[in-house]
Order: structure tokens, then C-alpha cells, then sequence
């Protein structure tokens, strides 16, 4: 055979066998690949995104790693379901490149790869940020396995369970700085009436950032700091530099423009604030102040990446606050003085100022009488009866009417011969100012235990009584003095009527200072209190002998 021919044949041999190999494998267009690192003993399943489980098994065809076709018995490890590829249980061996073809009734033919590595423990796109809460999401391929066979999601973190997180996501807080801690979220999905678990591992690790802020003097805020010569002092220098800065953030003292440190008498101590806003504060210890410092000038040095800034302080000398405690303490002294003796001459000052206020209010009072008196005349012993006619008759007008200016009515001097009794008294007590009630042993007990017929046949004292306490209790037209003479016994007021019991209660007797010095003295303290009691202008004016 000569050489011609031979090379013919080749020719003709090589297309022939190219036309069987065409028409045994079509050629299928690349449709992608993918990558996954998977945990050793966990099920796994893929579906590519162009394929879905629904395919029927004549339109695929799966090869494992050493390119033989894959079963679609359901029972082995190893299987695909339509466009689904199961490992029941990933091994090491598993590892490698898989393939799937795909030939629809059209004839047109994809072909899908998928690359698989087993290890023991892969952990998924590590969280790193410095966000306060962070978020932690579950794997892609553990997300997709849940959502197509309606797993179950649940957490765990380095491998103790996190209860009642059943979501793909998860939101971190109150981590550990610069501490890695791993996250797994698991998958239980359901096979053939089996459960499988997908899993994937998330770390977090929680790093502090440095962030340079611009420097700030907290402390001190004012320019001068008030001092004692000879007494000790501190002085804080407070230096902000920003967020977790470690090693350039200073703060100090100076002296003149000289460091203190070595300075006779100073001390210097510089702390640093643990949390993460990065302020160091350096205290100046002065042991005593001295003449000089109240001269010198003081710097608070603050030096953060190569950026410096201070703030000027003078010491000033403080004020003796002995004058100020001395002038608070005699305000305080004459202030209790004044109260003391307004409080006891609160009497004496009213009655010094009567004269010299306003009279309009007084004007319009027309009563003809200051104080209408009332007493009891019977039933009374010989001792007691002298000592009330004295006063009544004597003392009473001597100094009320002859030195004071004010005009009484006194039953028995002032009524009328032949006057009706009651009317008198009626009108009489209408036309004065006060009531004016005679206290002795016994009195106001005719008011009680008599029971006259009639008021004219009336016991001396007790239709007055009663007409009194009327105008006084009822009306209140008038103002009632009590003057007790005498030693009350003792029953004291009880026997008195209700009424003036009530007046006695709200205003206790005026007691005679019978057999004193003073008892006739119109500026005793006794007719002091009396004439506080009685009007500020009298009813009548008497001639200019008259003492006010």
C-alpha cells in the first residue's frame, strides 16, 4: 500500500471515529461551578440554581469525584433525586469535584460542577467590627437547606445551646473585648423520614477600635484656685484623648514652664481612667503652700499623638472667713436679742406706738363708754367684798379714767336713780367698747344657783352676766378683759358659766398684784397689759393732765 493511500485512510478513520464520539457524548455548555467546605458526619444536600428536586432522573446525569455516575437509590449515602444531590453523611473520602448533567426534551444540554471539601470544623466569614450589637447570620447553605426541606433552626455558642433562638439570624451584646466566640447554627431537616442536621460555625471577634479625638482639658476649668499659705492643697489635671488609646495620651504638671517632678515639696501622681474613654489625670500634691507659689504659674500639660495643650492656673490666697463668721454671729446674736426683747416688750412697744397710728379707723367708732365693768357683790366674805369695793371704786377709776383718759361705766356709781334696770344695762353695755369681767372667789356662781323672779329683783352682777357674754359670744361687738382678784381655790373656773369658761380658755386673767408697790403705778406691768387690752383712743378726752 503506497503512501498515499495510507494517509487517506488515517484521514478517513479519524473522521469517522469523531462523528461516533459526537453522536455517544454531545458537547453540553458550561453552566458554572461552586465551592463548598463542609463539617466531617453532617448531611449536606444541592440543588443548583438553574435545577430544582422536581426533575425528572432521565434528564440528569450525577458523577462523583472519580467521574462515575451517582445512583439514584435513596438508600445509599451518596444519591441524587432529580436536580438534587444528597450526602447523608459527609466523610473525608467525599471530598472532590461532582458534575451534573442536564439534557432537556429539547435536546439542549448544561453541564454544572460543584466542588466539595470535608474537614473536621470550618468556620464561616469570621464577624469582625466594633459595632456595641452585632449580628450573626446563619451560613448561606444552612439557610437554603432549612427553607427547602422546613427545617428547624437552633444556636448554639462554643457548644452550649442558646435557648429560644430559632431565627437565621441572631443579635450579640455584652461580649468579651478582644475574646473570639464561636456561633453555630444547625439545621434539622427531614429525609425520607429521617433527621439530618446542616450545620456551619460563625466566629465573632469583638476588637477595640482607637479613635484619636482632638485633646480636651476637663480639669481645671477656671483660672485661678483659691489656697491657704501653710496648708496642704491638690491640683487635677484632667486630659481627654480619645476612644482606647493605650500608650499616647499624657497629661502633667508644670511649674514655670519646668516639670515638678523633683521639685522640693511637690509630688506628682498620674492615673489612667479604665474605661474606654481614653483620660488620664496627673494630681500636683503641694505639701504646703509657701509665698512663692501664690507667685508661680502652673501649667496643665496634655500630649496626644504628637498634639499638645495646656491651661494656665495661679493660686490666690483665700480670705479669712473670721470676719464673716464674726458678723454672721452678731447678726445672729442681735437678731435673738431683738426677738427676745420684742417678745418681751412687745406690750411696752404697742403702747409707745398707739399715739402716732393712723386715727381715721377710730373715728368711726361713736360708743360713748371704753369698758362696761362687771362684778359680783354678793355672796361673797368680808375680805373679798373690801378688797373689790378698793379696787373697783378706787384703783379701777384712778388710773383707767384719771391718768389713762378712758371712761368706764360701773354699776351702782354711773346708773340713773330711777332708770328700768334692764334697759340700762342693755343700752349702757351697746355703748361701750370692751367687757370688762371682775373675777373674785366664787364669781359667776349667783348666775348660776339663782333663779330670780324677775330681772329687777336680780342679784347685783348677774343680769350683766348674762347680757355681757351675750354681746361678747353671740354678737361679738366687744372684746372681753378678764381681772382676777384674788386666789382662784381650788375648783379654779369650773364653776364659772360655759361661756366665759370658752373666754378664759382663749385668754387667760389679768392677775391683781394686790399689796404690791406697783398695783397703783399706772406703768406697772400689770395696768401695762390692762391698757394693751383696752382701746388705742379713748372714748372721751380729758384735760392735758391726762398720762396715755
Amino acid at each position: 500500500m503506497d503512501t498515499s493511500r495510507l494517509l487517506l485512510l488515517v484521514v478517513s478513520m479519524g473522521i469517522t471515529m469523531s462523528e461516533c464520539s459526537e453522536t455517544a457524548e454531545p458537547q453540553c455548555k458550561d453552566g458554572g461551578s461552586k465551592r463548598y467546605k463542609l463539617n466531617e458526619g453532617e448531611a449536606f444536600n444541592f440543588v443548583h440554581d438553574y435545577l430544582n428536586i422536581s426533575v425528572p432522573n432521565e434528564e440528569v446525569t450525577w458523577f462523583d469525584n472519580k467521574q462515575s455516575e451517582i445512583t439514584a437509590d435513596e438508600k445509599e449515602n451518596v444519591h441524587y433525586h432529580g436536580g438534587a444531590l444528597f450526602f447523608l453523611k459527609l466523610r473525608p473520602e467525599d471530598s472532590g469535584n461532582y458534575s451534573v448533567q442536564h439534557k432537556d426534551p429539547s435536546g439542549e444540554c448544561v453541564k454544572y460542577k460543584i466542588e466539595i471539601t470535608i474537614v473536621k470544623k470550618f468556620i464561616y466569614h469570621p464577624i469582625n467590627n466594633t459595632l456595641i450589637i452585632k449580628e450573626v447570620t446563619c451560613p448561606a447553605h444552612v439557610r437554603i437547606t432549612c427553607f427547602r426541606w422546613k427545617g428547624q433552626i437552633t444556636w448554639n455558642k462554643d457548644n452550649n445551646p442558646l435557648l429560644g433562638e430559632n431565627e437565621k439570624r441572631i443579635w450579640v451584646s455584652n461580649h468579651k473585648k478582644n475574646h473570639m466566640e464561636v456561633y453555630t447554627c444547625v439545621c434539622t431537616w427531614t429525609h425520607n423520614g429521617k433527621e439530618y442536621n446542616t450545620s456551619g460555625h460563625r466566629s465573632l471577634i469583638v476588637r477595640e477600635t482607637v479613635s484619636y479625638h482632638e485633646i480636651h482639658i476637663l480639669s481645671p476649668t477656671n483660672e485661678e484656685h483659691f489656697a491657704d499659705e501653710g496648708v496642704g492643697i491638690k491640683l487635677i489635671c484632667s486630659v481627654y484623648c480619645g476612644f482606647n488609646i493605650k500608650k499616647d495620651c499624657i497629661a502633667s504638671w508644670e511649674s514655670n514652664g519646668v516639670s515638678v517632678d523633683g521639685i522640693e515639696g511637690y509630688s506628682q501622681v498620674v492615673t489612667k481612667d479604665p474605661s474606654n474613654d481614653t483620660i488620664v489625670t496627673a494630681v500636683l500634691d503641694i505639701v504646703k503652700v509657701s509665698a512663692k507659689d501664690f507667685e508661680a504659674e502652673f501649667q496643665c500639660v496634655g500630649i496626644s499623638n504628637t498634639k499638645a495643650k495646656q491651661a494656665q492656673l495661679t493660686l490666690k490666697r483665700r480670705e479669712s472667713i473670721i470676719p464673716l463668721v464674726t458678723w454672721g454671729v452678731c447678726a445672729l446674736v442681735l437678731c435673738v436679742l431683738a426677738a427676745v426683747l420684742i417678745k418681751c416688750f412687745a406690750i411696752d412697744l404697742a403702747l409707745f406706738f398707739r399715739p402716732y397710728l393712723p386715727q381715721s379707723s377710730y373715728k368711726k367708732d361713736t360708743r360713748v363708754y371704753d369698758a362696761y365693768i362687771v362684778y359680783q357683790t354678793q355672796n361673797m366674805d368680808k375680805l373679798t367684798e373690801d378688797s373689790l369695793c378698793q379696787f373697783i371704786t378706787k384703783i379701777l377709776p384712778s388710773v383707767l379714767e384719771d391718768k389713762c383718759g378712758y371712761r368706764l361705766f360701773i354699776q351702782g356709781r354711773d346708773d340713773i336713780p330711777g332708770e328700768d334696770r334692764l334697759e340700762l344695762v342693755e343700752d349702757r353695755m351697746q355703748q361701750s367698747r370692751r367687757l370688762m369681767v371682775i373675777l373674785t372667789p366664787g364669781s359667776g356662781s349667783e348666775s348660776l344657783e339663782a333663779t330670780p323672779t324677775s330681772p329687777r329683783d336680780s342679784l347685783i352682777g348677774g343680769f350683766d352676766w348674762q347680757v355681757g357674754l351675750h354681746h361678747a359670744l353671740l354678737q361679738r361687738e366687744m372684746s372681753v378683759i378678764l381681772i382676777q382678784l384674788g386666789d382662784t381655790g381650788p375648783q379654779g373656773y369650773t364653776h364659772l358659766p360655759a361661756g366665759l369658761q370658752h373666754l378664759i380658755q382663749k385668754s387667760a386673767p389679768i392677775r391683781w398684784p394686790e399689796g404690791s408697790r406697783a398695783a397703783t403705778a399706772w406703768n406697772s406691768r400689770f395696768w401695762k397689759r390692762v391698757r394693751y387690752l383696752m382701746p388705742a383712743r379713748p372714748a372721751k378726752k380729758h384735760p392735758h393732765s391726762a398720762i396715755i
